[in-house]
């Protein structure tokens, strides 16, 4: 499968025309903090600081401008924490401050995640009026001893209802974030929960196993997950029945009907760029020669808020050995990969530079041919850790 890329061509040496740009915009609160969870996310207090969030964020815009003036953005997404405890007239007011002041694509997508309380589904059809034209809804399961397990707070019935009152408010481009392996789960009910998404019909399904991270409650405390073997089941199964559903693999954990990509994430695996807006966001600069730089704002809610020296927390420029990692850590998830030109269109740099590890790669069966296109074997999919660490400096 050949995936399109984006109107933008990316740097290499001399003068180019500048990645495609997407905006990420974090709200880090949350009901409550599931036991699984390692991103920027904190309980939410009673009430919120929305207001004064908000306009931290413009403020945060207003400091990242100058470095992207004038480039249009690919794609908005709104993610957390719970983006959907927010009301529709605070994302409505992010979305006026981000779009008067940057050129949008014709076919700008703006994803909003949210979850299937029933609070925030009455919000479903505001947000839809605000302009969020991609609804991304955090069932994990439609078990309700499995959602119990996990610490969420909605059951199965309220995860149907979230779908069907998306579908009401107006959603034509819906995904639904799906766990497997979970706590003392077996293939049946994996399965189950898998049919039950597709018999649902959204436009993508984010389908990935739970894993236990640092920092993270189950971490500390780890539940009994299932053997390997049912895990291997349930992967296997569960891809089967994707396919027969009618959607695409095209990267590790993302299936799709055809046409149906997330145009967000896909530009964080093609290696565009990206503001990062809100506390805790990660950010991707790429600069003129094809210089490389991550940066990433200040963590905490109440930090973030009273910022007086800038919202960045931290910066760096990569490397170019670090720039050879990175971008093969994205574009190397994608099932079909990149054309091989991209990378010295997104990095600046030539592919001969790498050619050496590209090859070892190539010989060790995790890589297609690059002549063409950078890609994962099947093997290399399955054991792409072990491919991206050829990659890192020594």
């Amino acid at each position: 499968m050949n995936l399109i890329l984006g109107q933008g061509q990316g740097h290499a040496p001399g003068p180019t025309t500048p990645p495609p740009l997407s905006a990420y915009v974090h709200i880090p609160w949350c009901v409550r903090k599931c036991p699984y969870c390692d991103f920027n996310s904190h309980t939410s207090d009673s009430p919120l600081p929305e207001a004064e969030y908000v306009e931290a964020l413009i403020a945060d815009l207003e400091q990242e401008l100058p470095a992207v003036q004038g480039r249009p953005l690919q794609s908005i997404f709104f993610g957390g924490g719970t983006p959907s405890l927010f009301s529709a007239r605070s994302i409505g007011r992010i979305l006026e401050a981000i779009t008067s002041r940057l050129p949008m694509a014709d076919d700008l997508e703006i994803t909003l995640e949210a979850n299937p309380g029933t609070f925030e589904q009455a919000r479903f059809a505001e947000y839809r009026q605000a302009g969020v034209s991609r609804l991304s809804i955090g069932v994990q399961s439609f078990n309700s001893a499995h959602l119990q397990r996990l610490g969420r707070i909605h059951d199965g019935g309220e995860a149907l209802r979230a779908v069907e009152m998306a579908r009401r408010a107006g959603f034509d481009n819906l995904n639904l974030d799906l766990m497997h392996g979970l706590p003392g789960q077996t293939v049946e009910e994996a399965l189950a929960d898998l049919q039950q998404a597709l018999t649902l019909g959204p436009e993508h399904l984010s389908w990935y196993q739970l894993t236990l991270e640092p920092n993270t409650v189950f971490y500390s405390r780890p539940p009994q997950l299932p053997e390997d073997d049912i895990l291997w089941d349930i992967q296997e199964a569960g891809q089967a029945s994707l396919r027969s559903g009618g959607f695409v693999q095209y990267e590790v954990s993302a299936y799709a009907s055809e046409g149906r990509y997330s145009r967000h994430n896909l530009n964080y695996w093609q290696y565009g760029d990206f503001i990062g807006l809100g506390a805790g966001a990660h950010g991707k600069q790429s600069s003129e020669g094809g210089g490389i730089q991550r940066y990433w704002k200040t963590r905490l809610p109440r930090d973030y808020l009273t910022a007086s020296n800038g919202f960045r927390a931290g910066e760096r420029r990569l490397s170019a050995g670090e720039i050879a990692f990175d971008f093969m850590m994205n574009a190397l998830r994608l099932t079909g990969g990149v054309p091989s030109e991209v990378y010295a269109l997104r990095t600046g740099q030539p592919l001969q530079l790498i050619e050496p590890v590209l090859e070892q790669a190539r010989s060790r069966g995790l890589l297609e041919d690059w002549g063409q296109r950078l890609q994962a074997t099947e093997r290399g999919q399955l054991f792409l850790n072990d491919l991206l660490e050829l990659f890192l400096e020594d």
